[in-house]
């Protein structure tokens, strides 16, 4: 849908935070949406990340999604020092399985705005990037809309494939599956 000039940087503390964050990647991909991925830690290189964020926009791109694990400084910072908009992805860790992350990243004050998913919701931080250049790109519009009825249509699969698997197992039962047998009143 673009062409190669990343819009959108997907940035983590770590690279152990990759396998949570590939998937914010992987709908980018779907999409066609260019991208960047990078490690920028909010407290082992805090200047690296500010000139990441300060000069993002001037390098032609349009959002951030940053992903952090524990106190999860990153999403916040980096929407300090850009006017992009930031999405911010909780980061699951051994320890209080990802609530402190969700906590710090969604408690911004005001005027500094990180839009936040789910914990290990990259994959929709990658579709919330999508919707957001999408404003602008009718191209990217569409294909969210196409998106979205694929999501229909496989819920629909599903419920017909339960159906069928409910009535086969309740063909296979006596009394229709729900245990009771007629006379065993």
């Amino acid at each position: 849908m673009t062409d190669n000039q990343p819009l959108v940087g997907v940035i983590m503390g770590s690279d152990s935070d990759w396998p949570t964050m590939k998937a914010a990647v992987e709908m980018l991909d779907h999409f066609g949406v260019a991208h960047e991925v990078r490690v920028v830690s909010a407290h082992r290189t805090p200047h690296a990340m500010l000139t990441y964020a300060d000069e993002a926009a001037a390098r032609g791109l349009r959002v951030i999604i940053a992903g952090a694990g524990g106190a999860a400084h990153l999403p916040g910072m980096v929407a300090s020092a850009t006017p992009l908009p930031v999405i911010g992805v909780p980061v699951p860790l051994k320890h209080l399985d990802g609530m402190d992350s969700l906590l710090s990243i969604v408690q911004m004050p005001g005027g500094i705005p990180v839009a936040t998913v789910s914990v290990a919701g990259a994959k929709n931080a990658g579709l919330l990037a999508v919707r957001v250049l999408g404003v602008a790109d009718p191209a990217l519009r569409l294909a969210m809309s196409d998106y979205q009825r694929e999501l229909v249509d496989m819920v629909a699969d599903k419920n017909t494939r339960l159906q069928e698997t409910v009535a086969n197992d309740s063909a296979a039962k006596p009394g229709g599956g729900f245990g009771f047998v007629p006379g065993n009143g």
